[in-house]
């Protein structure tokens, strides 16, 4: 029923900044919660940053203060700003939204972001 496609991701030194994108298939916000999620090799998945439908946000603790998730409603597209980059943000980060009425999620195919100097 939802489609999600990332884009932004690549290549960045230590202290740059990086935005990722989530485009929708379609309007979601209003029922689903979204989020964004990483993976980094050897560790398990990890929640990076949520923003419900009233717009209401969170973020893990590691990524507090450099990071800022976002969206636009009119594009149907869902951001996340990333600053301050450290070596240790490397991963694949996913997009995600869950429904609120059935809690089922959908997966973006996740984008690489890789901190080296």
């Amino acid at each position: 029923q939802v489609q999600l496609v990332e884009s932004g991701g690549g290549l960045v030194q230590p202290g740059g900044s990086l935005r990722l994108s989530c485009a929708a298939s379609r309007n979601i916000f209003s029922i689903y919660a979204m989020g964004w999620y990483r993976r980094a090799p050897g560790k398990q998945r990890e929640l990076v940053a949520t923003i419900t439908s009233g717009g209401v946000t969170s973020f893990a603790d590691s990524v507090k203060g450099r990071f800022t998730i976002f969206r636009d409603n009119a594009k149907n597209t869902l951001y996340l700003q990333m600053n301050s980059l450290k070596p240790e943000d490397t991963a694949v980060y996913y997009c995600n939204a869950r429904n609120y009425i059935n809690k089922f999620d959908y997966w973006g195919q996740g984008t690489q972001v890789t901190v080296s100097s």
